[in-house]
């Protein structure tokens, strides 16, 4: 029987790999994609112990190269939602009884899985099934989702260890109890990371989960939850399955145990879940968490101090890398007009070194956006800009969906501070200027802020120090992860817990101690050591 106080081991952030010509763990997986490609595999659910196969099998494609097929994974009905859900609650109860310490070896033991044996496995299947080249998936599908296993576990101590003051004769305890009920984690295609922190980090606080996946990522989510079955995830734990949104939100949302949702995806999404949720209030058996991270339009704002260099390669990296499908990704900039000329040469010159195909080819800085309908969508926006008569695009605007759904670079300028494109989120690899007077920097200041809904990424470029403080203040509310001098994306668990409020979601920092405190319900327990043997109070001598 434990009788010690555990210490855990150290978090510290993954190494990232650089996958040079030559190196080691380039040629591994190289091999591995070439063996991935070779094959089709067929995924099931994950329900209790068992991993179920149906009669509707749905093909898998990368989006670079849309006619090969990947495998198939088996869709659900809600039969198997409520089958998962079923399993969860079998299976809380004892999950939530063993003790902290070994549940938290589980999920360390799949970060040294995921950063060591299965290394390649992860980054291949990331960066087929959702066309991320190979630092894309190195910094997500590996690094950050060990960082956010390895950090959580440290995070959960902290939280164990709160515990109230004592006075004489009284002992107060409080635990941190798991949430009454089942957890739904609803994950996006675009993070592996994410997708496997949603229903880890709820489950690591001894909660079971019924988890839904993004389809298009459903191949690497697949790798995911092998891991942690290596790792000695109980069965019932985490329930993986398969099936349409409006039919797992349908079972899911009426049902009495539903304890919360873990969500990161769309805005609209999230607000009819919201609503569902309210409508449903007087089913569940408590108030459910509502744990949500939603859309973005990101900023750069420069100020003419900026070093037009530094601003120039933070545009490039922060609007296009993997194809600007991030929720943090630049999607609107502020440019002074004193540094334009430079930061458009500096820009244009980038961008035109761009190569554009497969993920395989790791000469290949752009791949393909996700399917079909982001494809339509983004070229939407890119043709609308083309008939406008207040914008231009001064580089990219091509796209081809041929083999992949291929999307070039694109940089509008607009005169027009309310263009649609600097107003609405695209999702894709398209950045939107708007060139400012230098005299104009307050009123631009306003502009960003009020332009846009959402805040959940900004930046800003400056040498002047007051110029910094003066828009750090005026911005504070315009994004939940504010850079200096840096690009707006590339959060790093233990760094930069990521979040962000107004319509980008609730702000409850994934990769920090606040996402763990909305997975617990705590209870204080008082023992009175020597109780009261008489009513009367002193005042009644």
């Amino acid at each position: 029987m434990a009788n010690a106080f555990y210490r855990v081991p150290q978090a510290h952030n993954e190494p990232i790999l650089g996958y040079a010509p030559n190196s080691p763990e380039r040629k591994e997986l190289q091999l591995e994609l070439e063996e991935l490609r070779s094959k089709e595999i067929e995924i099931p659910m994950y329900i209790g112990d068992k991993r179920v196969a149906t009669s509707k099998k749905i093909s898998i494609h990368p989006p670079h190269d849309h006619k090969h097929v990947l495998g198939y994974y088996y869709e659900g009905n809600a039969t198997h939602v409520t089958a998962a859900i079923e399993a969860a609650l079998e299976a809380k109860s004892k999950w939530a009884n063993l003790p902290w310490q070994d549940r938290a070896a589980i999920f360390l033991k799949a970060a040294d899985l995921l950063s060591g044996p299965w290394r390649a496995r992860m980054n291949a299947a990331t960066m087929l099934c959702q066309s991320k080249n190979a630092f894309q998936a190195e910094i997500d599908a590996v690094c950050e989702l060990a960082d956010f296993f390895r950090f959580n576990v440290q995070y959960m101590t902290e939280i164990y260890q709160q515990q109230p003051e004592s006075p004489a004769l009284t002992w107060n305890r409080m635990e941190h109890r798991p949430l009454e009920g089942f957890v739904f984690a609803l994950t996006p295609f675009n993070f592996t990371s994410i997708a496997g922190n949603l229903p880890c980090a709820p489950a690591m606080m001894g909660n079971t989960i019924v988890w839904k996946p993004a389809n298009s990522q459903i191949y690497s989510a697949q790798v995911i939850m092998e891991i942690l079955l290596c790792a000695g995830l109980p069965a019932g734990v985490i329930n993986l399955v398969y099936a349409e949104g409006p039919v797992v939100g349908e079972v899911i949302f009426k049902h009495r145990d539903f304890a919360g949702i873990h969500f990161t995806g769309s805005t609209g999404v999230f607000q009819n879940i919201w609503k569902t949720i309210g409508e449903n209030i007087s089913t569940y058996k408590s108030y459910p968490r509502i744990v949500g991270e939603t859309g973005g339009k990101d900023f750069v704002l420069a100020h003419p101090s900026a070093d037009p260099v530094s601003l120039s390669v933070a545009l490039a990296r922060g609007a296009f890398e993997f194809q600007g499908q991030k929720c943090s990704a630049a999607s609107r900039a502020y440019i002074p007009t004193s540094l334009w000329p430079k930061v458009k040469e500096l820009l244009i010159q980038d961008i035109s070194t761009f190569k554009i195909g497969g993920s395989e080819d790791f000469g290949n800085f752009i791949n393909a956006v996700i399917d079909l309908r982001a494809f339509d969508k983004i070229s939407g926006y890119i043709d609308k800009v083309k008939q406008s008569s207040d914008a231009e695009i001064i580089i990219g605007g091509g796209y081809d969906k041929t083999k992949g759904y291929f999307i070039e670079p694109t940089v509008v300028v607009t005169t027009n501070p309310h263009f649609f494109t600097l107003e609405e989120e695209i999702f894709g690899p398209v950045l939107t200027l708007f060139i400012y007077e230098d005299k104009d920097w307050q009123q631009t200041l306003r502009l960003v802020d009020e332009t846009s809904p959402y805040a959940l990424t900004g930046a800003i470029f400056a040498k002047d120090r007051y110029v910094i403080q003066e828009a750090t203040e005026a911005l504070q509310h315009a994004a939940g992860n504010f850079y200096i001098n840096d690009k707006p994306t590339g959060a790093v668990v233990g760094q930069q817990p990521f979040g962000g409020a107004r319509a980008s979601g609730t702000n409850d920092k994934a990769g920090s101690v606040l996402n763990l405190l909305r997975w617990v319900s705590p209870r204080v327990i008082k023992e009175n050591f020597v109780p009261p043997v008489n009513y009367r109070y002193p005042f009644l001598g």
